[in-house]
């Protein structure tokens, strides 16, 4: 069997926003086949074989034939492989949990060179997919062993390293369902919403609206119960013990049962409940010092834990717990029978996607100090049939929203008010919660910041809450998607001067204008960053600026080519030229006529209530109006080049003898400027275009043209 060299794999590059190829992230990759190029998958004897028997699941893949198996007819029908090597990236991220059904192959001018590309939510995790991927293809084609399971976990791992947590991507999800775009601001779960002066920011369930001062008072146990206590909402009497002494004392104080917990703890770590001789209550108080700063005693309530998610003052959702239990065989230790019984429920697991918790007998202190009471260790058999209590309260996680009484969603809601908190996890016991609260004990036991959504977005039993929904409305009324206007402008040599004369249009307007361009980083006229600002790292920081409340940026084909816009969408979209081909010859581009398949890009991006701006001087720029999804506005100095679309009512500018003119269909508006300005036509019309399209009025604009200095210093801070 002959031995084939490895693809080489040439160059790898990141798009992180619309590209050429999609718009959204892909991860682009330029392959050699080398001798590969003269083998496609057909005359590999046994090759397709070798491969199905690695990734079965090809079978699924459509490919372009547009049903199941379609890539399976394509393999066996011929096909190269860097084609082959795109499904096998797009197959393991697939099993490692991230779906991703977008994959494109192409041939270049060069024999054997091929651009790969696919949809890449995160660099780090498509590098590592291609890796695996590349040495599965090899050791098919050449038949070695490989372990698909071991390549999927690397996936996987690098997939749990990457992503954001379940709390924060839900509400990221309910966000982009808005139409809100976002930007993570660290590799945790900071994450902005929306952009510059319209954006809000969420650090798991936590708002820019949460308050300091609330989060103090949330993590104070014994604070939060005085504020509850003093508004009226119940809550279990009991207060601060310095020792194990002063806790049984507390306890004989407030009567038996007691809960014992820590003041500063979370997610039920060191809390014991119904406890009822002093030497259980001593044990629990250990067990409580070693989480928290101090530890609280109070009165035992009886009945289920409850976690009522309350959102800008509203109940949103509801889940309960449930006691575990588990039953002896006779031959089976206590820990055996948490494994056999409780820990191989598929729920139960170690991470956040998992809404059961798993239960570790020996390292639960409460646990313990529960097993004692039943006079057991965890190395004790108990007898068979013996019902065991291994947890009074297990994992919050049973759906119960529909239930509430609407008591006690206003108690809930009346928690977190007094709190001050705008998201509030509010535990609260009792018997039973479809029934008012008079009558029946109940109380708040903990008020929490910040709290998990997975009991409610991935229940154990019952159906989601749109959670992330609720919170997102609470940040952005209906109608706000978060986004300022944005102007991109594509293009060569004039896209720079364009660009700022846009941005002096806006800031007349009355706006803080962000501008990026290849002269710098610029806040109104002070710049702020000497270097070409058509770098994404450099250009993004305008989205994060919370003062600017419109950006301008130009982006070069080369741009798109290299990083993909830092935009997701945008209001105006402009194109104005197609120089620059000579300089792009890496990205196989050899001519102007190469552009415009790159610079449709920045139509494809343009909001369906945005407008479109193009040179209609050039035929094969005005063409890309059919990518647009908003309204297009025309310029030129040929005034038939703009007769047609005139005639159907459309917007245009037009330089005619010297004077600009701004045309509703027939109808024309002359710009009035007192003096003739030393910027050219091919900078003039798409900057007069672009602010007209923006909604600057006419008398605005001649005064922007007066007023405009191009030798205005760069340097100027």
């Amino acid at each position: 069997m002959k031995i084939f060299d490895d693809i080489r794999l040439l160059r790898v590059t990141y798009l992180r926003g619309p590209n050429l190829w999609t718009y959204r992230s892909a991860l682009e990759v330029w392959l050699d086949l080398g001798e590969l190029e003269q083998h496609p998958s057909d005359q590999l004897p046994g090759f397709v074989d070798r491969l199905l028997a690695l990734l079965p699941a090809l079978e699924e893949h459509h490919c372009g034939v547009g049903e199941r198996g379609g890539f399976i007819q394509r393999l066996r029908g011929g096909t190269w492989m860097g084609h082959v090597l795109e499904h096998v990236v797009i197959e393991l991220l697939n099993l490692a949990g991230m779906p991703t059904g977008f994959g494109q192959t192409r041939s270049t001018s060069k024999t054997g060179i091929y651009r790969m590309v696919f949809r890449a939510r995160d660099e780090a995790v498509a590098r590592c997919a291609l890796q695996q991927g590349h040495a599965l293809l090899m050791a098919a084609i050449n038949g070695r062993g490989f372990e698909v399971a071991a390549a999927v976990q690397a996936v996987r791992d690098a997939i749990d390293r990457a992503y954001l947590g379940p709390s924060t991507a839900h509400i990221v999800a309910s966000a982009t369902e808005r139409r809100i775009p976002h930007l993570r601001l660290n590799d945790g779960n900071l994450v902005q919403l929306g952009h510059g002066k319209r954006q809000h920011r969420i650090w798991t369930a936590e708002t820019d609206r949460t308050s300091a001062i609330a989060e103090g008072i949330a993590r104070d146990k014994d604070l939060t119960k005085r504020l509850l206590a003093a508004v009226g909402v119940p809550v279990p009497e009991g207060r601060v013990a310095a020792s194990a002494a002063d806790a049984w004392d507390i306890a004989e104080d407030v009567g038996l049962p007691v809960a014992v917990k820590p003041s500063d703890g979370n997610h039920g770590r060191g809390v014991t409940l119904d406890l009822r001789t002093r030497d259980q209550i001593e044990a629990a108080f250990a067990v409580a010092d070693a989480e928290g700063s101090e530890v609280i005693v109070e009165r035992y309530i009886p009945g289920d834990e409850h976690r009522l998610l309350v959102v800008a003052g509203r109940m949103v959702a509801a889940a309960r717990g449930e006691a575990a239990w588990v039953v002896g065989d006779g031959r089976s230790t206590v820990v055996e029978l948490v494994e056999a019984q409780l820990n191989s429920d598929p729920r139960r697991g170690e991470t956040e996607d998992h809404p059961l918790g798993r239960i570790r007998v020996r390292e639960d202190g409460a646990i313990l100090v529960d097993l004692r009471r039943q006079n057991l260790d965890p190395d004790d058999v108990p007898a068979a049939g013996r019902r065991v209590l291994i947890q009074r309260n297990g994992n919050v996680a049973i759906d119960c929203t529909d239930e509430v009484h609407p008591d006690f969603a206003r108690i809930a809601s009346l928690a977190a008010r007094t709190v001050g908190l705008d998201i509030a996890g509010i535990d609260l016991v009792a018997q039973d919660i479809t029934r008012p609260l008079r009558g029946q004990h109940a109380a708040v036991v903990e008020v929490n910041a910040g709290p998990g959504l997975l009991a409610h977005t991935k229940p154990a039993v019952g159906s989601p809450r749109p959670v992330g929904q609720a919170i997102i409305d609470h940040l952005f009324p209906p109608g706000d998607d978060g986004r300022i206007p944005i102007v991109g402008i594509a293009g060569g040599d004039a896209a720079t001067p364009v660009a700022r004369l846009v941005a002096w249009l806006l800031q007349l307007s009355g706006h803080h204008v962000g501008l990026a361009c290849r002269d710098g980083l610029f806040l109104d006229t002070r710049r702020i960053d000497e270097r070409d600002a058509t770098r994404g790292d450099i250009s993004e920081r305008l989205l994060l600026n919370r003062e600017v409340d419109a950006a301008v940026f130009e982006n070069g084909a080369a741009t798109i080519l290299d990083e993909g816009l830092v935009y997701d969408r945008c209001r105006i979209g402009v194109v104005t030229d197609l120089d620059g081909a000579a300089a792009l010859e890496r990205h196989d581009i050899h001519a102007a006529d190469d552009l415009p398949r790159v610079l449709r890009t920045q139509m494809d991006v343009v909001l369906a209530d945005g407008i479109g701006v193009l040179n209609a001087d050039d035929a094969r720029i005005a063409a890309l109006a059919e990518h647009c999804d908003g309204e297009v506005t025309l310029y030129a100095t040929d005034a038939a080049a703009l007769a047609d679309h005139r005639e159907r009512g459309g917007h245009a500018v037009l330089l005619r003898e010297g004077r600009l003119w701004l045309c509703e269909g027939h109808a024309e508006t002359p710009l009035n400027v007192r003096g003739r300005s030393p910027l050219p036509a091919a900078v003039l019309l798409p900057a007069v275009a672009a602010a007209w399209a923006f909604g600057l009025a006419p008398a605005l604009l001649a005064a922007g043209l007066d007023t405009f200095d191009p030798q205005t210093p760069a340097d100027i801070r």
